[in-house]
């Protein structure tokens, strides 16, 4: 969440939960001896790391190796968080994860959960939850985005240019659906289908001082809107670790036809393209670049609510330096890259460099006139190592005195 002026405090950290369940393996066949060299790497560079729960039993004077450190099926993350912005006011959220492997001998991708609840000031309610999860030998693939907000919203119409001046705040409630099955085709590529559902009601706008006629007006106000459609997902992905990322490609291809026949209020399409790519810059792999580049373009005439627009992303992470939702157009261009390095031998902590740039169409000319920047620091918090979760807090600046704090559990792309 953005800050738009002055940051007054954020406080993070209230409680740190990990919970490991153990997994068992089996030496009895090559392909299991195999997997077990990989889980005794993986424990030796574990036991030299640190993150937040072996700091909490240092502090209650227990010896974090007292017990040997080992690789975990299952492991889960929870971090209560209290704070304070001028956008939002006193906040408290709850977000967790679960990282896991499908199979005893953990040698598919890693699946991850994650959820998010989320309470402020303004009377914003958002709950989320956010899945991948990789089946056996990740023969298949279910992608899931499952939403719940009660939302006061500040909106500013359509395309890059937008100013302050514009600000019409509107609140409505909000349902999302979205849950994939993509199967594999070949080694890191696969084909799905799937079903998306957006449903916006209770939309109530309060206009802008001096105008009779908003933005949201002019591109066509509703009380309430239903999109229902298809996915056609076409998927390349040869990353271990979705939450953070080491190396590896992500390509990700998605056509929505939205239809009558399903209980749109009208037909309409969305075509999305999401590559990323990790370099490491050295063979420990604690410096590396990420590349990160989304488009959305739509066909038709989609309801206000479901064009494209900053932070409403899958995982609601772009435009770090903006706050959500501060622009939004039929057609979205976006990039960003990012250096990563690690700031302490133990792993405990690291921090990122990054820049992003976007742009959005405007209404009803539907053209590309002004390229967004923005860029920042970041502090990485290494929260539970065995699924190499971390804290991020970045402090992102945009323009227009656009300025603020977002934070993440998990990497941001």
């Amino acid at each position: 969440m953005i800050i738009r002026s002055t940051v007054f405090l954020f406080f993070i950290l209230c409680t740190a939960i990990h919970i490991n369940v153990s997994a068992q393996t089996d030496s009895a066949s090559p392909v299991r001896q195999t997997a077990a060299d990989t889980l005794r790497k993986q424990q030796d560079s574990l036991a030299k790391q640190k993150d937040i729960l072996d700091i909490v039993h240092s502090l209650l004077r227990k010896k974090a190796n007292q017990k040997p450190t080992v690789v975990k099926r299952f492991n889960y993350s929870i971090v209560p968080s209290i704070g304070y912005t001028l956008s939002t006011g006193f906040a408290a959220d709850l977000t967790g994860n679960v990282a896991f492997y499908a199979e005893p001998k953990m040698h598919e991708n890693l699946s991850a959960i994650s959820s998010g609840l989320s309470y402020n000031q303004r009377s914003q309610i958002t709950f989320r939850t956010v899945s991948t999860i990789w089946t056996k030998d990740d023969d298949y693939n279910f992608v899931g985005d499952w939403r719940w907000y009660k939302y006061p919203e500040n909106t500013y119409g359509l395309g890059s240019s937008t100013t302050a001046s514009d600000l019409n705040p509107i609140k409505y409630n909000f349902v999302r659906f979205y849950e994939t099955v993509l199967k594999k085709i070949q080694k890191n590529f696969y084909g799905g289908l799937g079903y998306a559902l957006d449903y916006h009601y209770s939309i109530v706008q309060n206009g802008v001082p001096l105008q009779n006629i908003t933005g949201y007006q002019v591109y066509g106000q509703t009380s309430s809107s239903l999109s229902s459609g298809i996915i056609f997902n076409l998927l390349y992905d040869n990353r271990t670790n979705s939450i953070n990322p080491k190396y590896g490609s992500y390509v990700n291809l998605i056509y929505r036809p939205n239809l009558k026949l399903l209980g749109s209020n009208q037909n309409w399409q969305l075509v999305t393209f999401d590559f990323r790519k990790y370099v490491p810059l050295t063979s420990s792999r604690k410096s590396i670049l990420a590349f990160w580049t989304l488009e959305n373009f739509t066909i038709g005439h989609p309801p206000y609510f479901d064009l494209p627009s900053i932070g409403w992303d899958m995982n609601g992470n772009t435009g770090r330096g903006y706050v959500t939702g501060r622009y939004r157009g039929q057609n979205m261009l976006y990039a960003e890259t990012e250096y990563r390095f690690t700031l302490s031998k133990n792993g405990l902590l690291g921090g990122v460099l990054f820049a992003n740039a976007q742009s959005f169409s405007d209404y009803p000319a539907n053209r590309f006139q002004k390229v967004l920047p923005a860029f920042g620091p970041g502090l990485r918090i290494k929260f539970n190592k065995r699924s190499d979760t971390n804290i991020c807090i970045d402090y992102g600046i945009g323009t227009g005195n656009s300025h603020g704090l977002f934070v993440n559990l998990g990497e941001v792309f």
